[in-house]
């Protein structure tokens, strides 16, 4: 992976470079909704197919994307796929995430939980997974039964396991040490 990250870096630094501060999230909202249509493996065997015409591959992808794309999505989008670099589009869309978030000193965190969790409880955790990272998270959440209860915490390559199931293991490697 470490060459499709080399790809999609140049793409990401001027993407960054041509939108405006104010304008950089609402971007990275829709590159990663160009991501997840470009990372479709029917859609990448029309695009790669020598028959198809680039002009094609556009007007599908920006027919079955859900936001509404700007210029510069756009704009990405043509030069990615006349390039034939349609599949280092799910990478441009991570690196271009982490260049706003280092703008904007924050990070994208995605809190697991065995139950759904309402507005004030996550907004409590919220506040105090900033205070113990340190930073300012974007929380997303995902449900995960397989917890049991409590919650898992995952901020760029650190995990936080307040899991029922993380401390059931954890006393399993006790007794059975």
């Amino acid at each position: 992976m470490a060459e499709l990250a080399t790809i999609a870096r140049p793409y990401a630094e001027a993407l960054f470079k041509a939108v405006g501060a104010a304008d950089a999230l609402a971007v990275a909202e829709q590159v990663a909704e160009l991501a997840k249509v470009a990372g479709d493996s029917q859609l990448r065997q029309f695009a790669d197919s020598p028959k198809t015409q680039p002009e094609q591959v556009f007007t599908l992808v920006t027919s079955v994307v859900k936001v509404a794309l700007g210029d510069a999505a756009k704009n990405l989008l043509r030069t990615v796929i006349d390039n034939g670099r349609l599949n280092a589009l799910p990478e441009v869309a991570v690196q271009f995430r982490n260049l706003v978030n280092r703008r904007n000193g924050s990070s994208d965190a995605i809190v697991y939980s065995a139950f759904p969790m309402d507005a004030a409880a996550l907004a409590e955790v919220s506040a105090s997974l900033e205070k113990r990272f340190g930073r300012k998270l974007n929380l997303s959440t995902q449900l995960d039964e397989s917890l049991i209860g409590g919650i898992r915490v995952v901020v760029g390559d650190e995990v936080l396991d307040t899991s029922v199931k993380a401390r059931l293991e954890q006393m399993k490697t006790a007794l059975t040490a």
